[in-house]
């Protein structure tokens, strides 16, 4: 069986800097991997107010983005939205999904969301398992 890789992706990747990831991390074997997009575009207020359908949206055509990136790669491709908190959408996903890696899409910190920032720190020092951490910039 091949490698496992949760890929969550707070920003979107290019298809390639993903790809290449990917195909770094599987090496040889068949990977699956699960892609997660956070819903974490989202306003304070309306985080609040429950009005997550906009940033769950974007979440879900950024999570189908990712999945149609990686599947030249992988034997088996998933693609789902997760929660709005992305480390909550590790931990959720890892419970379905017990991936060998991790490779984290995060915007750079000064265009980070703010339940996007952080993220990247605390999955690197909660989860037990390699990660990697791609910082894409918006063009």
């Amino acid at each position: 069986m091949g490698k496992r890789i949760l890929v969550v992706a707070t920003a979107p990747a290019r298809g390639e800097s993903l790809r290449d990831r990917v195909r770094a991390h599987a090496g040889s074997e068949d990977a699956e991997v699960r892609v997660v997009a956070p819903a974490a575009e989202i306003s304070r207020l309306d985080w609040l107010a429950n009005d997550e359908q906009e940033a769950r949206d974007e979440a879900a055509e950024r999570a189908l983005d990712a999945g149609a990136a990686v599947a030249p790669e992988a034997r088996k491709v998933d693609a789902e939205v997760g929660d709005t908190d992305p480390v909550q959408a590790i931990e959720d996903a890892l419970r379905e999904f017990p991936a060998d890696e991790l490779v984290l899409v995060t915007h750079p910190d000064e265009d980070a969301s703010w339940l996007e920032e952080g993220a990247a720190e605390e999955a690197l020092a909660r989860f037990e398992l390699p990660v990697t951490h791609l910082v894409v910039a918006e063009d």
